[in-house]
């Protein structure tokens, strides 16, 4: 780097003010790096995030909800544009969203700067899933550093990294003076005490109670003995447990008479705060559970202040406590842990003789000598100065608004969704139907894949005891209820029953509960005998179900024939219907025609490829008959669309649009032709303006939808239709836009994976032209 200049380096991490050891080892590394690096360093934070209440300040610069895909490929977009120099990763798999923290990988494949990152946990058992994202990670990095040598030695071994990229830099830590605890001890009033100290964020893995049935007998050695727990719960132990670890300990303290001997810090301590603690403990003790633990600040920290640790033998112990720095015990071993404090206690030698080893170990550990390996490797030469540019088509930008559910929330009461409105209000004169709620079920499944937000579950549950009450003991389902909640007799004809097995069926394949599972799956059961006697859209609909059903159940050979047989009465329509002029299933086109060639396309997925002619040619054949010039014009259902006839051009509905959208997100899925992700967005846009009438459908006021384009501009109410035909649109869009991200760094799983430790688990591209469509239709096969 040219003397002089400055070098702006992007940390992705967790930090303050989130409670997390990663946020505090990165805020402390950054100033470790200025006070070596001083002006030529210009930090700037990408902040993971999962509390909307954490309010930041500098250096953060820009924020990524945990389980937003969009905003991984956002930030890289942010940090592109901001002309970092390079970027470093704060790793640890729980910090990032997708399987085993895959949505990073969005975010590292679209970076034009290099990447340095540092791996916070190495698996030497990992899953698949697991597996493959450390792999893509690393080969999306240009150095990777780990804090321990076993790091390294898994790395290269089970990853098959090359050695030569990965970098060897220790946990840092407080460069604190070589004290007597005395002084320290009079500042909590624990003059006259010896004192043992555990700190950190409390989990069951900690195995303090291990060491709280060590006390009874190092009490009996030594009445003056006093234990110090610091530290608050873990607050994601915290969100799933509560305090349900805390009060056992507690209540342990309570049957082992130790409560003039053991003390709670029930709270997140500063660092001036927590080296105070360090330098008031005798002993520092780790009793944690499992080995499989690549490096723990805490213990970094007790040996740099010269503490005399005692610890399970987990691997970033054993690396620390070695050559004498300290006493590694067995695992659950509380007589051993025990022994060896009363030891320490009693042998003024030995006490100073580990004290000694750890301090002088840890002086090549201090943040000083840290900052000063980072930025070293920040300004090797070895680094690229700059990547080549990923150029970012700015015409594709995923500029839609955000999902939100006020209008969903609004439009439910403790029975469901209510069917239509007057405006925004809702006509609760209609009641309620089981196609509403079915979508809604969906909808919701969809929302929280994309938001985690707890809100979507409670709105979820509503509908699906909607469903469940809907089915009769002999599987058919009823649709309509009147706001009194009496079912309507001598209904009209519908598709409820096919819509219900579909949300059945979505919520099988992505139970938000293990519980789900066995009860939905049994109405999904009691209603399948019937889906022969339904009308082709149902049967469509219950294939999307029945396909979601073999997720998770791919043997349940009844539902193969089940789909088999819709599947087969699908194709046969189409195949006795069709000319050369008329690719379709009937004589008209009509309401919601996009979901059979998506069940088509499904079940030559999953079934068989004798449906796949047959998906794509009807496919292809409705984006003809409904997208004209720029934009899609959907069948109007004032006259539908008969053949040899003329289309309707009014009374447009949102069902067609989200119905298109889900068409061609499946056309994509199946096919790999990025010009139906193209067209899928121009479904999408008819929502947005990108129609007839050249009008927005969707209230950005209300965030509802309007119900229809008419020949006089929108129908101003606003129902349960197209309010959940506007949100599963959009979902699906944000969802396919985030999974069809191109991916340099993703190869697949070798040949020899199976030999790599790995455990495994239980459960090309044309450019899109000015007009999608014409190239579907005009394309050879």
């Amino acid at each position: 780097m040219p003397k002089g200049s400055t070098k702006k380096v992007a940390f992705i991490s967790s930090f303050n003010p989130r409670k997390c050891g990663i946020a505090t080892f990165t805020s402390d590394l950054i100033d470790a790096i200025k006070s070596t690096a001083k002006a030529r360093f210009k930090p700037l934070v990408v902040a993971m995030k999962t509390d909307t209440t954490n309010q930041y300040s500098e250096p953060v610069k820009f924020e990524i909800r945990q389980d937003v895909k969009n905003d991984y490929i956002c930030a890289a977009d942010y940090l592109n544009f901001s002309h970092v120099d390079l970027v470093c990763v704060q790793h640890e798999f729980g910090l990032f969203g997708g399987n085993a923290g895959s949505y990073l990988n969005l975010l590292l494949s679209r970076l034009n700067a290099p990447v340095i990152t540092t791996l916070h946990t190495v698996l030497d058992e990992p899953t698949p899933d697991y597996y493959q994202s450390t792999v893509d990670v690393c080969n999306a990095s240009h150095k990777v550093i780990t804090m321990n040598t076993h790091g390294i030695t898994m790395l290269r071994d089970i990853y098959g990294i090359n050695e030569e990229k990965i970098k060897l830099i220790p946990h840092g830590i407080p460069d604190l003076p070589f004290v007597d605890s005395n002084y320290y001890k009079h500042k909590f009033n624990m003059d006259g005490r010896k004192t043992i100290l555990t700190f950190g964020l409390l989990s069951k893995n900690k195995g303090i109670e291990v060491m709280l049935k060590a006390m009874p007998q190092i009490v009996k050695s030594d009445p003056t003995v006093l234990y110090v727990i610091l530290g608050m719960t873990h607050p994601l132990v915290l969100k799933h447990d509560g305090e349900s670890y805390r009060f056992s300990l507690q209540r342990l303290v309570k049957e082992l008479d130790l409560n003039d001997h053991v003390i709670f810090y029930d709270h997140f301590v500063q660092d001036k705060e927590l080296d105070n603690f360090l330098c008031a403990a005798d002993v520092y003790v780790t009793p944690y559970l499992h080995r499989e633990q690549l490096t723990s600040g805490t213990l970094s920290y007790a040996v740099g202040t010269g503490r005399a640790v005692i610890s399970t033998p987990y691997w970033a112990a054993e690396e620390l406590l070695s050559d004498g720095r300290g006493v590694i015990v067995p695992f659950n071993d509380h007589k051993e842990i025990a022994k060896q404090v009363i030891n320490i206690l009693k042998d003024e030698s030995l006490f100073y003789s580990l004290r000694r080893s750890a301090y002088e170990y840890g002086r090549n550990r201090t943040w000083p000598k840290i900052g000063h390996a980072y930025w070293k490797s920040f300004n090797d030469k070895a680094l690229p100065v700059k990547m080549s540019d990923k150029t970012v088509d700015t015409s594709h930008q995923l500029d839609i608004p955000e999902p939100s559910l006020d209008y969903v929330k609004k439009f439910t009461d403790d029975t469901g969704m209510f069917q239509h409105a007057k405006f925004t209000i809702p006509n609760r004169w209609f009641g309620y139907t089981t196609d509403d709620n079915a979508r809604a079920v969906i909808a919701m499944l969809q929302y929280y894949d994309q938001y985690s937000d707890p809100e979507a579950l409670r709105l979820c549950d509503i509908y699906l005891a909607f469903l469940m009450y809907a089915q009769d003991s002999d599987g058919n389902i009823r649709n309509v209820m009147d706001y009194d909640k009496r079912w309507i007799e001598n209904e009209a004809i519908h598709d409820a029953l096919g819509r219900t097995l579909w949300a059945f069926g979505a919520l099988m394949a992505h139970p938000p509960t293990p519980e789900y599972l066995s009860i939905i799956k049994d109405f999904f059961d009691r209603s399948i005998a019937l889906v022969q006697k339904q009308y082709p859209r149902a049967m469509a609909y219950v294939i999307l179900g029945m396909s979601d059903y073999l997720k998770k159940f791919p043997g349940a050979s009844d539902i193969k024939r089940h789909m088999t047989s819709c599947a087969d009465l699908l194709l046969n329509m189409y195949q006795q219907n069709k000319s050369d002029d008329w690719l379709w299933f009937e004589d008209e086109l009509t309401y919601d025609n996009a979901v059979l060639p998506q069940a088509l396309f499904i079940a030559s997925q999953d079934l068989s490829e004798k449906y796949y002619q047959a998906a794509k040619e009807a496919c292809d054949f409705l984006v003809e008959k409904t997208y004209e010039e720029d934009h899609f014009s959907f069948v109007g259902c004032n006259g539908w669309y008969p053949k040899g006839g003329k289309k309707a051009k009014w009374d447009q509905q949102p069902i067609e649009a989200v119905g298109t959208v889900l068409m061609l997100n499946t056309a994509y899925e199946v096919t790999k032709d990025r010009r139906y992700l193209a067209l899928q967005r121009k479904a999408f846009d008819w929502f947005l303006g990108d129609n007839d009438l050249k009008v927005s459908l969707y209230d950005f006021r209300s965030k509802g939808c309007y119900d229809g384009l008419t020949q006089n501009g929108v129908n101003l109410n606003q129902g349960a239709e197209s309010l959940l035909s506007f949100l599963m649109a959009q979902l699906t869009i944000i969802a396919s836009y985030t999974a069809s991200q191109p991916s340099s760094m993703k190869p697949a799983i070798d040949a020899d994976f199976s030999k790599k430790n790995v455990k495994p688990d239980n459960v090309s591209i044309r450019e899109i032209s000015s007009d999608p469509a014409k190239d579907i239709v005009e394309q050879p096969e």
